[in-house]
């Protein structure tokens, strides 16, 4: 019951990480590998889930279906949108590849923007959020690094 209730805190802090909410989940998801290395695949699953799913409310942000405007606290800054939209025109949809990295997330965003097909946006993303989950784990297990 207790590691039920943590994969939901897990899923929850992955999920918001990755929104315009300022939001960390890799202390959780190390923190969980550490007290149940068996349950890796597991952890990194759901954590991968949640993270991802967080990627479409930017990509629906970006597409306008949100219809809401966001409090001030958490706009992208317009010159982290610019940037990211500059990756974006240069690199096409392979920039969501590094939707993993800080401010990444904006990178998601344009992509809703800029109407990126949803199935190719969720492959990217997946890939890269799911990858960037697997060497946190291998790193916390002591496998690389």
């Amino acid at each position: 019951m207790i590691f039920g209730s943590a994969l939901l805190g897990l899923f929850l802090a992955a999920f918001v990480a990755a929104t315009p909410v300022p939001f960390q989940s890799e202390i959780i998801f190390g923190g969980m590998i550490v007290a149940e290395p068996e349950r890796f695949w597991l952890i990194l699953a759901v954590a991968s889930v949640g993270n991802v799913l967080g990627s479409f409310v930017n990509y629906a942000i970006g597409r306008g279906l949100a219809g809401l405007t966001l409090p001030a606290r958490f706009r992208i800054p317009e010159a982290a949108m610019a940037r990211a939209e500059g990756w974006f025109r240069r690199w096409g949809v392979w920039s969501l590849l590094l939707s993993w990295m800080p401010l990444g997330d904006v990178l998601t965003v344009v992509a809703g923007v800029l109407k990126t097909p949803v199935w190719l946006f969720a492959l990217l993303v997946t890939v890269a959020k799911t990858g960037r989950y697997l060497v946190l784990g291998l790193i916390v297990m002591g496998v690389i690094g």
